[in-house]
Parts: C-alpha cells; sequence; structure tokens
C-alpha cells in the first residue's frame, strides 16, 4: 500500500539528505569544481589557483592577508597555493617595503598574459549549464545574499557567546 506525503510534511522529513539546502550547494561546489578542472587544465592552473588569479587580474598587487580576506581563505590554505604559482612563473611574493611584516603578491608577465587565454573559461563554464547569462547572474546575487545573511547571523552568534 502506497501512501502520499501530506502537504505539510512531518519534521523529520527535513531531515533527509535531499532536502538539505547545505547539501544542494556542497553539490553544485563539487559539480562547479570538476567542470573548471577540466577548463583549467588548458592553462595548466586548478580551480582554487584560478581564483587567486581572478583576484590578482582585478585588484593588481595585494598583500598576502587582503587576498586571503577576498577568497576566504586562511594563510595554512593560501601560502600552499601562492608556492605552487610562484612556483609556475605566473606571481611573486615579496616582503612589503612599507611593512616588513607584510608579504606582497604581485603577477609577473606570464601571470598578466595567461588573463587573455582565461577570457573563454567564464563562457566555457555558462555553456555547461542549462542556464542563460541571466539566470547565472540571478543565482549569483541570490547566493551573495545567502551568504552576507549567514555571515550575519555567524556574527549575531559569535556576539551571544561573549
Amino acid at each position: 500500500m502506497t501512501t502520499s506525503a501530506p502537504q505539510d510534511a512531518p519534521q523529520e522529513d527535513y531531515l533527509l539528505l535531499d532536502q538539505q539546502i547545505c547539501f544542494s550547494l556542497h553539490a553544485a561546489s563539487r559539480a562547479f569544481t570538476s567542470a573548471y578542472r577540466v577548463v583549467l587544465k588548458d592553462l595548466g592552473i586548478t580551480y582554487p589557483q584560478y581564483l587567486v588569479m581572478l583576484v590578482l587580474w582585478e585588484q593588481g598587487e595585494l598583500p598576502v592577508k587582503k587576498l586571503g580576506e577576498r577568497l576566504r581563505l586562511d594563510s595554512g590554505t593560501l601560502s600552499p597555493l601562492l608556492k605552487r604559482l610562484e612556483a609556475a612563473g605566473l606571481v611573486r611574493r615579496e616582503r612589503s617595503a612599507r611593512d616588513e611584516r607584510s608579504v606582497e603578491v604581485r603577477l609577473t608577465g606570464e601571470g598578466t598574459a595567461l588573463r587573455e587565454r582565461a577570457l573563454a573559461v567564464p563562457r566555457r563554464i555558462v555553456s555547461a549549464t542549462s542556464f542563460d547569462v541571466d539566470e547565472i547572474r540571478d543565482l549569483r546575487d541570490r547566493l551573495n545574499v545567502l551568504t552576507a545573511a549567514l555571515d550575519e547571523a555567524a556574527l549575531d552568534e559569535a556576539a551571544l557567546e561573549d
């Protein structure tokens, strides 16, 4: 005997994996990373390295700390990425002349030139989805709102703990 689920599902149903937004976001993130892996292979960089390059192409020279803040990465994750990008000749790390405690990251000529080859990446990623550009923009904007709300909730929670 089969029964249909009532419109107001019992509370327990919210614990099903397929009901979790976090899992949907996680699965989408992994799928995007896989798609980027294929597209970025031609550039010789990984997805996390691509994110670093995007920030440097946009912002220019940055202290490691600011780069980490922009990418939401801690120094333990960012340092090995930068080391590999430096070994590939795409970036250079140097102590700041203004503040020796700070390390600046800047693009090399090769890193700057890679931007031209990377111009096709977003187009190839959009074509890998069933979304048009406006749908992608809308989804990105909604995810940014979600991220900001979650960041705010985390700050509120941290304030309550103090």
